[in-house]
């Protein structure tokens, strides 16, 4: 694409602009800006968290099928989502992000007591 407004309907694209943007008129180096945007993309990804959230919901869920001693298991598996949901809003870039990991920590945090609470 050559034109500016072509490029700002991709995440690249606006993430370049405003680099540009904050540099003003100083000169860039365009290789060394895509490498930064590769390395930024990966450190943004949360593809990888959310999978292993939905894993262990499942195997939350396949734990309160049975039947005996599950809390310290219980408590296990909150425990790493708890560690997944740190690495979210370690990464979250907007508020609305921010907003959301903020309530599913709260949320597990008292799914943590109420387990506790389980033989």
């Amino acid at each position: 694409p050559t034109s500016t407004s072509a490029w700002c309907s991709c995440p690249r694209a606006r993430a370049r602009a405003r680099v540009l943007g904050a540099l003003g008129e100083q000169s860039i180096d365009e290789a060394r800006l895509a490498q930064e945007l590769v390395l930024w993309s990966e450190r943004s990804d949360v593809s990888e968290e959310l999978t292993r959230l939905r894993a262990h919901a499942f195997a939350m869920r396949s734990l309160l099928a049975e039947e005996g001693a599950i809390g310290r298991r219980m408590d296990f598996l909150l425990q790493e989502m708890a560690r997944e949901a740190n690495t979210l809003g370690a990464k979250a870039t907007d508020a609305a992000a921010t907003t959301g990991v903020v309530a599913l920590k709260a949320d597990l945090e008292r799914m943590r007591e109420q387990a506790q609470n389980v033989e």
